[in-house]
């Protein structure tokens, strides 16, 4: 990676759409603190890899930039504070990277928040990402997010919707919802998630999508909303993580098998054009190749078009880490083959959309955006940047469609 410091504060940002989100507060406020030359690694630590490719990007700023300012926030940095400072970089902590005093010369401590502050990413995105809580009250055997960011915390509906106004005052026609366990919007304030998307639906929002949904926090108000709410996404992403009850129970998830099943077969009976997202660990501790066998029939079984696969790596301080190890490379492997079976499955479903009508949000390029399914779209002529227009999907480019722009009376109510 190359740093370029053209603009006095520089934010490189690792992982997560929260922490896409989060960015653009950490931007503001480190312009807000006056600072110069300064580059701001907004790091990931879900896997092993992140934590590396984190180290990895400070280094070389570190290497390459050395008169600037190198600061390391996020939940890399959360969980190894001293590694990074002996680099040499700034560490700032996960609930004051979003403060201007933590980017001043003599940055004051701070105590972890109990309050969020809702997280909107730039203008310069044609859809907006809208982060709405942090943290996680579950206590996952694999994940060390609770380290790193604390119990669940939710911003306040009033708050998510001064910054969603802003989204759309600038001309954002998608919001995208956002958090380390959404589904757990406002238990931490005795409302819902459901509460939250109703809201948001009062303001003349064209396109609102959810981020991963823990399949045993959908109520029956927030059912209703994903499967008849034509303003919300036919776009469903669910924190499955596995397809086998006893890896299941190990991880202390709190849903099995049949409930994912199940809930995948009421969502498509009640709204047949949705499409299924889901975070799949492969090579967790202690699985045998049955268990894995069980993933991968998830796959199918539940019809996942859009997986989000990694293998297993184990994070200091989380009980799987103490677990009996499969190994990285049947790990690496066994996430390869989930990958392969994965692109067949929306490969498949995408040769079904060949023929039929859509509309896309049109990113940056004024070439490439999205359908309502959020199957990846690239059309044949530009358009304008922002836009959401009419398209007839042609054909299947690998995994994306090729789309001509039609007229609007030609797409299907």
């Amino acid at each position: 990676m190359s740093i370029s410091l053209a603009d006095p504060v520089e934010v490189v940002n690792f992982g997560c759409r929260l922490n896409i989100a989060e960015g653009e507060g950490v931007r503001a406020a480190a312009r807000a603190a006056g600072v110069r030359d300064t580059i701001i690694f907004n790091s990931c630590a879900v896997t092993d890899e992140a934590v590396r490719q984190a180290r990895q990007a400070v280094r070389r700023a570190l290497r390459e930039r050395p008169d600037a300012d190198v600061v390391v926030t996020g939940c890399a940095a959360e969980l190894e504070r001293d590694a990074f400072a002996a680099m040499g970089a700034r560490v700032v902590s996960n609930d004051a990277k979003g403060r201007a005093e933590s980017y001043g010369a003599s940055p004051a401590a701070s105590a972890r928040s109990t309050a969020y502050v809702p997280a909107l990413s730039g203008a310069d995105h044609a859809r907006a990402f809208l982060g709405v809580q942090t943290g996680c009250s579950h206590s996952c055997t694999f994940c060390a997010t609770v380290l790193a960011r604390g119990t669940a915390r939710s911003a306040t509906i009033e708050a998510v919707v001064a910054s969603a106004q802003t989204a759309l005052g600038r001309g954002q026609r998608e919001i995208i919802l956002t958090g380390v366990d959404l589904a757990s919007y406002g238990d931490d304030s005795g409302t819902s998630l459901a509460a939250l998307v109703e809201a948001l639906l009062a303001l003349p929002v064209e396109r609102l999508r959810l981020s991963s949904l823990d399949p045993d926090r959908i109520d029956d108000a927030l059912f209703a909303l994903l499967t008849q709410e034509k303003r919300v996404m036919p776009h469903v992403h669910l924190s499955l993580q596995a397809g086998d009850d006893m890896v299941l129970t190990r991880m202390k998830r709190r849903h099995r098998r049949a409930d994912a099943v199940a809930l995948i077969e009421r969502l498509k009976a009640a709204r047949a054009d949705v499409a299924i997202g889901a975070d799949l660990i492969a090579g967790f501790p202690t699985e045998d190749d049955a268990m894995f066998a069980n993933s991968l029939a998830l796959i199918d079984d539940c019809d996942i078009v859009f997986g989000h696969i990694f293998p297993y790596s184990p994070r200091a301080g989380t009980p799987a880490a103490r677990m009996p190890q499969v190994g990285r490379t049947i790990a690496r492997e066994r996430a390869a083959t989930l990958r392969e079976a994965n692109a067949r499955r929306r490969q498949g479903w995408l040769d079904t959309q060949v023929g039929r009508t859509a509309s896309m949000l049109v990113e940056r390029d004024g070439m490439t955006g999205h359908a309502e399914n959020f199957a990846a779209v690239t059309l044949t002529a530009s358009a304008a940047p922002g836009t959401i227009i009419p398209v007839r999907l042609t054909a299947r480019d690998g995994d994306r469609m090729v789309a001509t722009p039609t007229q609007a009376k030609d797409i299907a109510a």
